[in-house]
């Protein structure tokens, strides 16, 4: 989204008796308002977009359009280098210093923090296995699978209905988060908190790496009040299974409603 932006201003050309500040901050809005209208924004797009509205807002009146371009596209190269690059690669070292010889670690879904945690430990020689933990109906974990095998990792796959079974080997948890609010709650895929529940009745130490651009002073009060709702044909059918078709045609049945919670 922020290199998106980056070409749009790059692009941009201020209008006749408009003033840049104005007319630009307006720009990004309609933009913003097209993302909103393809799906939710996630937190982090939202403390992305505050950042480089507050930007513009502080462009001084006698700066340059170009020079006032220029700033704005170093602002939003420092932002991606220094929030996210730089971010991941503190979380990825302090990280391995939380593996040990010996370890099997779980992890659920696709995080990308996680896997760069993961290949990395592997990649300095840390002895472990990896224990990935997925649900339906994305099935992101399979992907993360894909990735580590291929790296040369061990791994170990299940889904998140055998997870109290697979916790019993489990010496650590990794999860990604999407935020962190106010209250510590973290917000993440639908199914973390099952996982990390879990881990803790199993005294299983849980770890939640996630960016700082992502934290945000919001409080949520429950789980469901900002979810986001998927399709609701995606849960019900099963890929590969024809004979589970109970739910074929379930539009038809005026009495049902399926929930799809991302």
């Amino acid at each position: 989204m922020l290199l998106a932006f980056r070409e749009a201003i790059r692009d941009y050309s201020t209008p006749p008796e408009k003033a840049l500040v104005r007319d630009l901050t307006a720009k990004i809005s309609s933009f913003v308002s097209f993302l909103i209208e393809c799906r939710p924004l996630s937190i982090s797009m939202g403390n992305a977009i505050k950042f480089l509205k507050n930007r513009i807002a502080k462009l001084p009146d006698a700066m340059s359009e170009s020079e006032a371009k220029s700033s704005l596209q170093s602002d939003i190269d420092r932002f991606i280098s220094e929030k996210i690059v730089i971010a991941d690669k503190v979380i990825i070292r302090h990280a391995v210093t939380k593996i040990r010889d010996g370890d099997v670690l779980l992890t659920y879904g696709l995080s990308s923090v996680v896997e760069m945690i993961l290949v990395y430990a592997h990649e300095v020689g840390k002895q472990f296995r990896v224990v990935i933990v997925d649900s339906r109906p994305k099935l992101e974990g399979q992907v993360l699978l894909h990735r580590l095998v291929a790296k040369g990792l061990n791994c170990t796959y299940t889904h998140i209905n055998a997870i109290s079974y697979i916790m019993y080997e489990v010496t650590r948890v990794f999860l990604g988060a999407a935020s962190v609010l106010s209250n510590g709650t973290v917000y993440s895929r639908v199914g973390t908190a099952c996982v990390a529940m879990v881990a803790n009745a199993f005294r299983v130490p849980v770890l939640i790496c996630c960016e700082a651009y992502k934290f945000h002073e919001r409080v949520q009060l429950d789980s469901i009040c900002s979810n986001e709702l998927g399709d609701p044909d995606a849960i019900s059918k099963v890929s590969g299974r024809k004979d589970l078709n109970h739910l074929d045609n379930w539009a038809d049945n005026e009495n049902l409603q399926l929930l799809n919670l991302s």
